[in-house]
């Protein structure tokens, strides 16, 4: 089992980039892939990248690709969203995930309790 937590939302900025992470503990955290989704304000909650665990193949939903990157750090048992050219429909709670499946699409087993991430136009 592993217990996520989110940090590094705020607001920002369009056109600015933010970096939330998401600390995990747990002994095998290189065993889980690692994922982030997200939740606006009357909008279903939506996929946006994943790393797997034993590959590090990333994936991203074409929402975000080319804006935002997912790494990992297994030394620091944490994984970041780096966050690039955001613009107000950004704006969401952002949730990390853990799976410790090798599944796709990627959906998180494991969940945080997110961060708040507003961008102002």
């Amino acid at each position: 089992q592993v217990q996520l937590v989110e940090s590094g939302g705020g607001l920002v900025q369009a056109g600015g980039p933010l970096r939330p992470s998401c600390s995990a503990s747990g002994r095998t955290f290189s065993s889980y892939s690692l994922g982030w989704f997200r939740q606006g304000p009357g909008k279903e909650r939506e996929f946006l990248a994943a790393v797997y665990w034993n590959d590090g193949i990333t994936d991203y939903s074409d929402s975000v690709k080319g804006r935002f990157t997912n790494s990992r750090d297994n030394a620091k048992n944490t994984v970041y969203l780096q966050m690039n050219s955001l613009k107000p429909e950004d704006t969401a709670v952002y949730y990390c995930a853990a799976d410790p499946r090798l599944v796709t699409p990627f959906r998180g087993v494991y969940w945080g309790l997110g961060t708040q991430v507003t961008v102002s136009s």
